[in-house]
């Protein structure tokens, strides 16, 4: 079961399991082992401190040492370096191809920054066709954002089981054990990697009290615990490389914790929309979920954008997203139906990037549709669009620049427009 996630959550699978009144007494009920999970530094300031107490069958040191793992290899890491920096707009065809487990099958597209500096993302797809059955991951580089899109998700986690479909986000702190179960036999969606501040709810500003997403919608998984004693593969991500051991047990024999630092579900037809009811376009900053901040006040280490369905009522406005440059780096990704700024060649599961300052917009198609439209009151549906946004450029990954998938022809889509007819 998941439940509402805010500030602090106490949640016990047996009755009597979670101490009272102190996080470490000397003899934890029923013999648990207490252990900590820190996700900030121990002094960070109280309003930034992320840590929860978790009381387990086994403590998580028991462990064989690590060696380096052969699998996921088409997973990449920073810093970026198998292709040089390409300021190209760049757009790529869904995955056909099923194959592997959620983490033998992550494909890294792209990426920035590094996991030893703690700053920057990665992006990858999955493209699962099997459990990770008796195998568990960790990652000690960063926080995975997981978005699905064809296919639902049985994630197992220490903290408890989340369930997510596509339409749903999924949050893992960096550091959590994790599994995933495929309840439809496949599924395929996208991860964004995040090797810096963890994420948060953006500030709202002007906007005021409400709006956009809201803390109560966020849940995370009540404690559930497997009692086994079968050997499990864990494979841990450190510093850019894959390791793995062996526990004797399952990683996942949490019977209770408390804290605010664990996994979450976000349902992303709960985004409260922000628009104008008056003229013009509004910044796309309007559709940030979460953020991860950077050392320059809002200038993000990476902000997760969403497009979602909306009424579109701005008189005299060009409403599709307008053609513009930007300091920051877009990732996009699109999750189901249509992207109202691209008539075709954009479907769900497809991608596309437009790294800083690289121009790009509306093609010729939707450009026409949307300056000779009837400006009635509209709604967009059917639709969920988002972007990975962030303040360092992206750099492609090898297998991304020679993939069969990578749009050779995407450069087209900015033909057939006519030149303005200025008097004079």
């Amino acid at each position: 079961m998941l439940t509402g996630f805010q500030n602090h959550q106490s949640t016990e699978a047996v009755s009597g399991a979670l101490p009272i009144g102190q996080n470490s007494p000397q003899n934890v009920s029923f013999g648990l082992y207490a252990e900590q999970l820190s996700g900030t530094a121990f002094t960070a300031p109280r309003h930034e401190n992320l840590r929860s107490w978790l009381y387990r069958l086994r403590p998580t040191a028991a462990h064989a040492q690590y060696v380096p793992y052969a699998g996921a290899q088409a997973l990449r890491s920073g810093p970026f370096t198998e292709t040089p920096p390409n300021p190209n707009r760049l757009r790529w065809d869904a995955p056909r191809q099923f194959a592997g487990d959620f983490l033998d099958s992550l494909t890294t597209y792209a990426g920035s920054g590094s996991p030893d500096a703690q700053h920057g993302i990665a992006v990858h797809m999955f493209s699962a066709d099997r459990n990770m059955d008796r195998r568990a991951f960790m990652n000690a580089d960063g926080e995975m954002l997981i978005v699905p899109q064809d296919g639902a998700l049985r994630i197992r986690t220490e903290f408890g089981i989340i369930d997510a479909a596509p339409l749903h986000i999924v949050v893992i702190p960096r550091g959590v054990r994790f599994s995933v179960d495929l309840p439809d036999g496949r599924a395929r969606g996208y991860v964004c990697e995040n090797y810096g501040a963890t994420f948060r709810l953006p500030d709202l500003g002007p906007i005021g009290a409400n709006g956009l997403a809201n803390p109560r919608d966020f849940e995370a998984p009540e404690a559930a615990y497997e009692d086994t004693d079968e050997p499990y593969e864990l494979i841990q991500k450190y510093c850019g490389a894959l390791w793995a051991t062996e526990v004797r047990h399952s990683p996942f024999d949490v019977v209770a914790w408390h804290g605010n630092l664990a996994p979450y579900r976000y349902d992303l037809t709960r985004f409260n929309t922000i628009g104008t009811v008056s003229f013009d376009h509004p910044d796309p900053s309007i559709f940030t979920v979460l953020t991860s901040p950077s050392g320059t006040p809002g200038t993000a280490n990476c902000d997760f954008v969403i497009f979602p369905p909306r009424w579109m009522v701005a008189e005299n406005t060009f409403r599709p997203p307008w053609f513009h440059r930007n300091i920051m780096s877009e990732f996009m990704g699109l999750i189901t139906g249509d992207y109202d700024a691209k008539s075709g060649g954009f479907a769900p599961g497809g991608a596309s990037l437009h790294n800083c300052m690289s121009s790009h917009g509306p093609d010729a198609a939707s450009y026409k549709k949307a300056v000779e439209a009837d400006l009635q009151p509209v709604k967009i549906e059917d639709t969920m669009a988002f972007m990975f946004e962030s303040r360092y450029a992206f750099r492609p990954a090898g297998w991304a620049m020679e993939t069969d998938l990578l749009q050779s022809d995407y450069d087209g889509c900015w033909n057939g427009f006519e030149k303005a007819d200025v008097p004079g």
